[in-house]
């Protein structure tokens, strides 16, 4: 199971460019409006944000941390580069540092909904789970959340890990009424709805997730077990081979092997 993160991705920060000018006048000769220390601060909090973000998309980790640690230092209160730092603490294992950030960012903007998603997905990956449903919830209460689909679906994962799988379906069967083609709630479902022994609607869903292209080891393995239950010989082999063909070093493909009848 993974969870679907509104950080790098839907954060949706351009690049700033860091062209400047020492002209106190625009071309019209008129005196140019004065930019309080504030506002240039908050500034440069953003530039040196966003490039934090772009060394996480190279796997940069230390160049990173050293950029949001400066947007930080610029602006304390700048809640993107909270929880890019917080993502960060995450990846070089300071669970608590990143907690305390990711609270930070919600506690900075209440009802931004990536951020609470972003926390709602920490504290279930920590056990919290009644807590971080709590925060998907709120997640999708900003209107202007572009992709509540996403933390429905982290809800639904946080519903499997509590064990609670009729809520955790009822959670991507809404996601998937905000989004069809969200391929993470569709496999979810699929696998959710399998695990409870009803594999004709898991094939359907699965099928679904198919069709966008974007088969994984696990997706593979899911439909030659679906097919398998069902009776499908034939439909279970295609999947095995496309499983071998595409992900041959795959857990998922080894299981497959070591299972197979001499």
């Amino acid at each position: 199971m993974r969870f679907e993160r509104a950080l790098l991705f839907s954060l949706v920060l351009p690049l700033a460019g860091c062209v400047t000018t020492h002209s106190d006048t625009n071309t019209l000769g008129k005196p140019l409006p004065q930019v309080s220390k504030a506002d240039q601060a908050k500034d440069a909090a953003r530039i040196h944000t966003e490039l934090a973000q772009h060394y996480l998309a190279i796997g940069d980790l230390q160049t990173a941390l050293a950029k949001v640690t400066m947007a930080l230092k610029f602006d304390p209160n700048y809640a993107p580069a909270h929880t890019v730092i917080a993502y960060v603490d995450e990846k070089i294992n300071r669970p608590a540092d990143a907690e305390i950030n990711y609270r930070k960012a919600v506690e900075l903007e209440p009802n931004k909904g990536a951020w609470s998603n972003n926390l709602g997905q920490f504290l279930c990956s920590t056990g919290k789970y009644a807590e971080g449903e709590i925060y998907f919830r709120k997640a999708i209460t900003d209107p202007f959340y572009p992709t509540p689909d996403m933390a429905l679906t982290n809800a639904g994962i946080c519903q499997l890990r509590a064990k609670e799988t009729t809520k955790a379906e009822a959670d991507f069967r809404d996601a998937l009424a905000r989004n069809p083609n969200n391929p993470e709630a569709l496999f979810q479902l699929a696998n959710t709805l399998y695990q409870n022994k009803d594999s004709f609607k898991a094939r359907a869903f699965l099928q679904r997730f198919d069709a966008l292209g974007r088969p994984t080891a696990a997706s593979l393995k899911l439909g030659h077990d679906i097919e398998t239950a069902m009776g499908n010989p034939e439909g279970a082999q295609n999947y095995r081979k496309r499983l071998l063909s595409q992900f041959p070093d795959s857990e998922q493909a080894h299981d497959l092997e070591n299972t197979a009848s001499p």
